[in-house]
């Protein structure tokens, strides 16, 4: 039986922790950015985790 691939789009999306939390990079940064408050712009800088039920499949798929 042959190997199973990952998906590669998905692996350069996503970092998996040591203890199997899957963590993403903030959406909405990209432009725009002016109208946003300081806060905002700080919680996006760092890395936001997947909701458990979308950690699963993601981890599946990256297998």
């Amino acid at each position: 039986m042959p190997k199973i691939k990952s998906r590669k789009s998905l692996v350069k999306k996503v970092r998996v922790t040591k203890s199997k939390k899957v963590m993403m990079r903030a959406t909405k940064q990209n432009h725009y950015n002016s109208k946003q408050t300081g806060d905002e712009k700080r919680r996006k800088r760092n890395d936001q985790r997947l909701f458990k039920t979308d950690e699963k499949n993601v981890l599946r798929a990256i297998q």
